[in-house]
């Protein structure tokens, strides 16, 4: 399996504290960030704490990342990271968080896909929760079904008989999201999403994501799904 070196730097207005990690891409299981001088996981070093923002940083891909109690499984809150270099002050908000001393930092980052293809990472929240949700070697142009980051469960097999709230993606450097579909079991499209560019691409809104939709109000039926297209070639 690949891996990457990633940094989130979270605090408040009056102190900041940074945390890295070698992670393995692919998946949330042992990648827990720790501080870069101490060595020690957020709850332990900072508990307590009320925390405002968090900048996360990778270095080729894509990625997500969560704070997360180690006992409960509660996420306290959660967002993408950028590439290395692109941090934005005014996208980092989140909370206000009070660090729990069993909370730790994870992430699951994702490496860039070669040739016509893109990877893709959504976080997708409905009346049920929010997950994490990819879309893995996505041929240029095809709609490709997002499946839950755990389970790899399609839209309807994870969410049936709830609400979509908001659709948030992110689609490796470089590469652009053409359109999000919510695809009924019959094949018919029930919504489309337009897309875009992010980071230093061209007319990019965000370096964080390509496309951010919230305030939805869709029934999820058994056997939806919710797909992507992108493009590698701006």
């Amino acid at each position: 399996m690949s891996t990457q070196g990633v940094e989130i730097t979270v605090g408040n207005s009056s102190m900041s504290k940074v945390f890295t990690d070698t992670s393995t891409d692919n998946q949330w299981s042992g990648n827990v960030l720790t501080d870069s001088i101490a060595g020690q996981s957020l709850g332990i070093l900072i508990p307590n704490a009320t925390l405002t923002y968090a900048q996360a940083g990778y270095n080729s891909g894509a990625m997500a990342y969560r704070i997360q109690n180690a006992q409960t499984l509660r996420v306290s809150a959660r967002g993408f990271g950028v590439l290395n270099g692109q941090y934005c002050m005014s996208e980092s908000g989140i909370g206000p968080v009070r660090v729990n001393p069993n909370d730790i930092l994870t992430v699951y980052p994702i490496p860039a896909a070669a040739g016509a293809a893109s990877n893709a990472i959504a976080w997708v929240e409905t009346t049920k929760g929010t997950e994490l949700m990819k879309a893995v070697e996505a041929d240029d142009g095809a709609a490709v079904a997002l499946t839950t980051a755990i389970n790899n469960q399609t839209l309807g097999d994870a969410f049936f008989n709830s609400m979509l709230r908001s659709v948030k993606v992110q689609v490796q450097d470089g590469h652009s999201l053409t359109q999000v579909q919510v695809v009924d079991e019959m094949g018919g499209i029930v919504m489309t999403l337009q897309g875009g560019f992010r980071g230093a691409s061209t007319s990019s809104q965000s370096n964080e994501y390509n496309l951010y939709a919230s305030g939805l109000g869709i029934a999820i039926g058994k056997g939806w799904s919710l797909k992507v297209v992108c493009k590698s070639d701006e």
